[in-house]
């Protein structure tokens, strides 16, 4: 099986290390974000916040991976990947979710699979002994 992370999409977006943005984004097509991002973040795909990216937003996509600084709550249709560069301060939500050994994550961390699927807005988190 293919590791989801780690395959480039045809259609990508990329926000530089030079963008600041303030609000609300969405997009229906893979984002890696290396700038500075505050307010929400919605996608129907794939989200990769990059070693130089520092996001302060609730991030709702169908795979999220954190390479860089996020401060918020993040919902996934299907994972949440947290690699070793990551660094973040918020509750995960999410059927299956990945904590590389090195990552820094303060949060909690709910992986009921039905709740994450049917409600990506849902603010309601617990945890799952692990």
């Amino acid at each position: 099986m293919s590791n989801p992370y780690d395959t480039a999409s045809e259609r990508m977006s990329i926000l530089p290390r030079s963008l600041k943005f303030k609000g609300e984004l969405s997009a229906d097509e893979d984002l890696l974000i290396q700038g500075s991002i505050e307010g929400t973040i919605h996608h129907t795909q794939r989200v990769t916040i990059g070693t130089e990216g520092n996001v302060k937003a609730s991030i709702s996509a169908q795979i999220i991976k954190v390479e860089g600084t996020v401060e918020g709550d993040l919902q996934a249709g299907k994972s949440v990947y947290v690699d070793q560069s990551g660094n973040l301060r918020g509750n995960i939500r999410a059927p299956s979710v990945c904590l590389v050994e090195g990552s820094n994550f303060n949060g909690a961390v709910d992986m009921g699979s039905r709740a994450a699927q049917a409600n990506p807005r849902a603010t309601r988190t617990g945890t799952n002994g692990g």
